[in-house]
């Protein structure tokens, strides 16, 4: 089955977002993360480095919380330079990210394939894959510049090929509009 493995807020070629500050938490710097991971337990452990558009940041600890994880950071000490934290992507190297398995696809790499019919015919380009909990979704941009929410199923997606950037979408009738 296809599938896309969790990972994906504002993805970039050389950063992988793995999570992101949500707000500080208490008055001693920490701050509620939520990951974006596939992996967040082996991901947020003391000791584990991220990149940030404002530096490294290194976990000192971490504990879970019911809106993610509470987080205290090395260096990060008070609420007030907690605040400053909101908003923050935690990134990785690709490099970093597991090995992925035989039909699991990082959603970053899905974006931007373009999706055709199985007789070749283009249906649009891959623009957000949204990962659900019950079933994963391709957002292609039609040519007409209409989105459609393509679901990530083996019967509507019978090929994947990241590196010719193409995607095949068996689709049922009218899921792109008249055919």
């Amino acid at each position: 089955m296809a599938d896309p493995v969790g990972g994906g807020r504002g993805a970039t070629e050389d950063r992988v977002p793995v999570g992101y500050v949500r707000r500080a938490h208490g008055i001693r710097g920490a701050v509620v993360v939520r990951p974006t991971t596939d992996a967040p337990d082996r991901r947020f452990s003391p000791g584990a480095v991220f990149d940030t558009d404002r530096g490294r940041l290194e976990i000192a600890t971490v504990a879970p919380h019911k809106d993610g994880l509470v987080v205290a950071f090395v260096g990060i000490d008070d609420r007030t330079t907690a605040e400053a934290l909101r908003g923050t992507t935690l990134t990785i190297e690709p490099a970093e990210r597991r090995e992925l398995e035989a039909g699991e696809y990082w959603p970053d790499d899905l974006v931007g394939c373009h999706v055709e019919a199985p007789d070749g015919s283009m249906l649009g380009t891959v623009v957000e894959v949204v990962v659900g909990e019950a079933q994963d979704r391709l957002v292609v941009r039609t040519p007409d510049g209409r989105p459609v929410q393509v679901p990530f199923v083996d019967a509507l997606v019978p090929d994947v090929d990241v590196p010719a950037r193409r995607i095949v979408v068996d689709a049922p009738e009218g899921l792109f509009g008249a055919e």
